[in-house]
């Protein structure tokens, strides 16, 4: 079985209306959230091998707070601006490039996608926040797959665990 980590990006800052929406840098909120499940996901022992990330600024800025207390090394990072608001089929597409070898595969990026590839993945059901969201900002959702990445059907995969940063110290 592989190892997919899906982590939406943190609260972003919505002050400057001017800052087109891929611009837009992470609150100070969601500046916390990042570092907290960063240091959540060290203690945990939960390391991805190779990261995928939307080049979206509020994305980088979440993998660097995550960067914090988590080492993920340049070389195995990815910066794709295809995953900026990207679909479940391109999520997918993505997902058959990444190495079949080695550890878990964490995708960084944007709803709706990743909560659509969620759901594609483990099928309904799964649970939800207290308030009401599958993939609130900066959520965490362990999914085991097949070995194959290329061969991803739906409901294919098995929630592991879900961590969203309010249900963390």
């Amino acid at each position: 079985m592989k190892s997919l980590l899906l982590f939406r990006h943190a609260k972003s800052d919505w002050d400057n209306l001017e800052l087109k929406d891929f611009d837009r840098p992470l609150n100070q909120s969601g500046d916390k959230a990042a570092k907290r499940m960063g240091r959540w996901m060290n203690e945990n022992g939960i390391r991805p091998h190779w990261t995928v990330c939307s080049t979206a600024h509020r994305v980088q800025q979440t993998l660097q707070g995550l960067r914090g207390h988590l080492v993920i090394p340049d070389a195995q990072i990815n910066h794709q601006d295809c995953l900026y608001l990207a679909s479940v089929s391109t999520l997918l597409e993505v997902m058959a490039l990444c190495p079949r070898d080695g550890g878990a595969v964490m995708l960084m990026g944007h709803n709706p996608g990743l909560e659509d590839l969620l759901l594609y993945l483990c099928g309904p059901g799964l649970p939800l926040s207290d308030k009401g969201k599958l993939m609130a900002t900066a959520t965490l959702a362990q999914v085991h797959l097949p070995n194959d990445w290329q061969q991803l059907a739906p409901r294919c995969g098995k929630l592991q665990q879900i961590i969203r940063p309010s249900e963390i110290d």
